[in-house]
C-alpha cells in the first residue's frame, strides 16, 4: 500500500521496521497469500457442504484455521519483514494458548468450558489450532480498525476498536465451533447456548492481543532514509480485505448454508459496519 519505491523505514523502540516494497521481495509472499486465501476460502465454501460430524468436516476446520494463519503471515511479512511477524505470532500465540489453558481450568476469563477430542493435535488440553485462529484474525482486525478509524487511529483507538473487531469474529466463530461439538459449555447460555461472559472474555483477551502488536507490528510515521517524515502508515489493504471476505463470508454462509439467521444478522451487525468502513477508507487512501 506504500506508494513510495525502494525501501520505507523507521525507527520503533530502537529497531529498523522495514516496509519493503521491491517486487522481487514482496512478491513470492504476496503468491503465497494469494494461493493460501483461495484454499481458506474453498474450504470454507465446502464446509457446509459436508456431512455434520464426519471426519471431513474437522479436517476442513484445520484447513480454514491454518490457511488463514498462513495468508495472515505472508500479508504481514510483506509490510513487516518476516522476523517481526514470527515475533508477533508467536507472542500472540503463547499468550492466547496460555489464556485458553486457564480458561479451560478456571472458568476465566470466558466462563466454563472445555474442547473435546474432536480437533488434534491438542497441548495442554488445547487445540493447536486454536492460538493460531487468533493471530490469524488479529492482525487482520487491527488493520481493519486502523483503516475505519482514519485519522482518529491512535493506540488506544486501534487497541480497542481492534478488540472489538475481533470479538466480532466470535460471535461467528463460536456458534460454529460449539454446533460442531468441538468445545461445549458447563451452562447452557443466551446466544446459541454460549454465556455472554464468553464474549466479555474475548473482548479483554482481545485488548491483550492489540497491545502486542502495537508493539510487535507497529503502526509508524513512514520516513524517507534521510530521515524526513512523510506520512502515517497507511492500512494494510491485504489484510483489511481478509477481515472484510471474512466478515461476507460469514454472514452469507450462516444467512444460506448453515440456515442460522440470528448469527448471520448478529456477527454481520458486528462485522460488517466495520469492514465496510475500512474498505472505505482504504480505497480512498489509495494515490
Amino acid at each position: 500500500m506504500n506508494a513510495l519505491p525502494g525501501f520505507v523505514s523507521a525507527e520503533i523502540g530502537g529497531a529498523p521496521l522495514v516496509a519493503d516494497t521491491n517486487r522481487s521481495r514482496t512478491r513470492p509472499l504476496a503468491l503465497i497469500a494469494a494461493t493460501t486465501g483461495v484454499v481458506t476460502t474453498a474450504a470454507m465454501i465446502a464446509t457446509p457442504l459436508v456431512a455434520k460430524g464426519g471426519s471431513a468436516r474437522r479436517v476442513l476446520s484445520s484447513v480454514v484455521v491454518v490457511g488463514l494463519a498462513a495468508t495472515t503471515k505472508a500479508n504481514a511479512a510483506r509490510r513487516w519483514g518476516l522476523r517481526r511477524t514470527g515475533v508477533a505470532a508467536v507472542a500472540i500465540a503463547v499468550t492466547t494458548a496460555a489464556v485458553e489453558r486457564v480458561g479451560t481450568g478456571t472458568g476465566l476469563p470466558f466462563g466454563r468450558y472445555e474442547y473435546a477430542g474432536a480437533l488434534r493435535p491438542q497441548v495442554g488440553g488445547v487445540p493447536a489450532i486454536v492460538p493460531l485462529a487468533w493471530f490469524a484474525m488479529a492482525v487482520p482486525a487491527r488493520e481493519a480498525a486502523h483503516a475505519a478509524l482514519g485519522e482518529r487511529s491512535g493506540p488506544t483507538t486501534r487497541v480497542l476498536v481492534g478488540a472489538a473487531a475481533l470479538t466480532a469474529w466470535d460471535l461467528f466463530l463460536d456458534p460454529q465451533m460449539v454446533g460442531e461439538g468441538y468445545w461445549r459449555w458447563a451452562r447452557i447460555g443466551a446466544y446459541r447456548g454460549i454465556p455472554l461472559t464468553n464474549f466479555v472474555g474475548w473482548f479483554v483477551t482481545s485488548v491483550g492481543v492489540m497491545l502486542i502488536l502495537e508493539r510487535t507490528l507497529p503502526v509508524a510515521p513512514a520516513t524517507l532514509g534521510s530521515g524526513t517524515a512523510v506520512a502515517a502508515s497507511a492500512p494494510d489493504g491485504a489484510l483489511v480485505g481478509e477481515y472484510a471476505l471474512m466478515a461476507v463470508m460469514e454472514t452469507v454462509g450462516f444467512a444460506r448454508y448453515f440456515r442460522d439467521p440470528l448469527v448471520a444478522a448478529v456477527g454481520g451487525a458486528a462485522m460488517l459496519p466495520i469492514a465496510g468502513a475500512a474498505l472505505v477508507r482504504t480505497v480512498r487512501r489509495r494515490p
